[in-house]
């Protein structure tokens, strides 16, 4: 369904309640609550894993549509706690409040308004999830978002949790799920998981495949993958809180996709369901990958209009190329998929990281996670896809020189942002000389040698 219909009724009380697609938010949560087997006096439990930008806006929107239903719906958010706020940050976050008449009432009203003066003075410090309570995400501190239940102690947050969303880097989703695991020895119900995670792992034995966020999931825990999904779109995180009108994709079994596609829309966040999971968690990692190279380019040409177009049609290319040794019949790069690379070249954080990297504002010894932005996923993306499509085993004919090479010399663009950002043999000028090089085929043949060649590789997928 491409559209959708809002109205308002009006409760016994007098209140306000939105409905959506002829059904209001409480009947929607009553509806996903039976599915799940839930008692009356027994809420539907949410909890957020990590604290991110995407992850705090998710659980917030859930908060904002569910939170008012107290007796059927809770949503907890962990963090790890200990992380303090530079002098520098709480200063600005003093302006926000200030700025925002109705953030500066919220505070004052729940006793919460001197601890940031103090912060502004230097008095004390505040922490990530101190001010997580009150609604402030360390990564978007410019978009205060509703005051959120925020848990520290994980066992705390996920033991009797009935869904949880990973909105962890995926550099970190293994190791905080096989953690997790143990307080789910003794479970008795099965949670459905929701994965936000934009990111691969490479391991090259028995032989070379990749392991997505889900996959890491299902390892970890040994919950069965068909109740872990993965939700991505064209967005970014704070436009959506804002209510900017989005959408997203859920993907999975359709046991879970159907059901939580109806339960997540909103009226200005509209999420349609996908089958196809590879395709879209490995085309999550692969935007991240060249959004980096994206804005390189646009730095190193003042925003040229021509070399920004020239290079969205190299990479695009590459990805149809790599999709097409991941599945067997991937979705193609269109629709959603082809919007969610668009918005994260044209403005996600990889593509501001490429930008500072270009103008020399930061740089790699500085690391992959950067204050104010959170971590930089794309960065371990372009080292494990690199490892992956340098693998011999997986050779493929050149069309030219009629022999076999690995994958990856037919991505110019990945090669040259491997130099750039791991081994670092090469400034980020090399991206302009990987576009101008004039023995570049056409983007067109890559996507054409990818679809007329048995390319797919059911092992990359640890598959059979």
């Amino acid at each position: 369904m491409v559209g959708s219909i809002e109205a308002k009724s009006y409760l016994t009380n007098g209140s306000v309640q939105l409905q959506h697609n002829g059904l209001n938010l409480e009947e929607k949560l009553d509806e996903f609550r039976r599915l799940l087997g839930k008692s009356d006096k027994d809420p539907l439990k949410i909890v957020s894993i990590g604290a991110g930008a995407w992850g705090s806006v998710f659980a917030a929107l859930l908060q904002e549509s569910y939170g008012g239903f107290r007796d059927k719906f809770q949503i907890r958010i962990w963090r790890r706690s200990g992380r303090a706020v530079s002098r520098a940050t709480a200063e600005h976050l003093f302006e926000v409040i200030n700025s925002r008449e109705d953030i500066l009432r919220r505070l004052i009203r729940r006793c919460a308004y001197l601890k940031y003066v103090e912060a502004r003075l230097g008095d004390r410090t505040l922490y990530a999830d101190e001010i997580l309570k009150d609604g402030f995400c360390l990564n978007m501190v410019d978009t205060p978002l509703c005051p959120l239940k925020v848990v520290t102690n994980l066992q705390e947050a996920v033991w009797d949790a009935d869904i949880v969303v990973n909105g962890l880097p995926s550099t970190e989703t293994r190791q905080v799920f096989e953690e997790i695991s143990m307080y789910w020895k003794e479970r008795i119900t099965v949670p459905v998981i929701i994965s936000l995670s934009k990111g691969i792992e490479t391991a090259l034995e028995p032989v070379p495949h990749i392991i997505t966020p889900t996959k890491m999931i299902h390892q970890a825990t040994g919950v069965p993958i068909e109740n872990v999904l993965y939700l991505g779109g064209p967005n970014i995180a704070a436009e959506i809180y804002n209510k900017e009108y989005a959408n997203a994709r859920i993907c999975g079994a359709e046991k879970w996709r159907k059901p939580l596609a109806k339960f997540l829309r909103q009226p200005h966040f509209i999420v349609w369901d996908n089958s196809d999971l590879v395709t879209h968690e490995v085309m999550g990692g692969l935007k991240n990958v060249y959004a980096i190279g994206a804005g390189m380019v646009a730095a190193l040409t003042n925003e040229s209009a021509t070399s920004k177009s020239v290079y969205f049609a190299h990479c695009t290319s590459e990805m149809i190329f790599i999709t097409h040794l991941l599945a067997e019949e991937p979705e193609k790069l269109a629709g959603p998929l082809l919007a969610d690379t668009y918005v994260t070249l044209l403005k996600g954080r990889n593509a501001w990281y490429g930008q500072m990297l270009a103008k020399g504002e930061i740089n790699r010894d500085m690391g992959d996670s950067i204050s104010g932005k959170g971590m930089i996923q794309g960065v371990s993306a372009v080292g494990a896809f690199y490892q992956l499509l340098s693998q011999s085993s997986l050779s493929i004919v050149h069309p030219e020189e009629k022999k076999p090479v690995a994958p990856v010399e037919s991505c110019p663009i990945l090669k040259t942002l491997y130099k750039i950002l791991i081994t670092r043999e090469q400034s980020t000028q090399a991206i302009l000389q990987a576009l101008r090089d004039e023995t570049l085929n056409d983007p067109r043949d890559r996507i054409e040698i990818a679809q007329s060649h048995a390319f797919y590789r059911p092992s990359l997928l640890d598959q059979p």
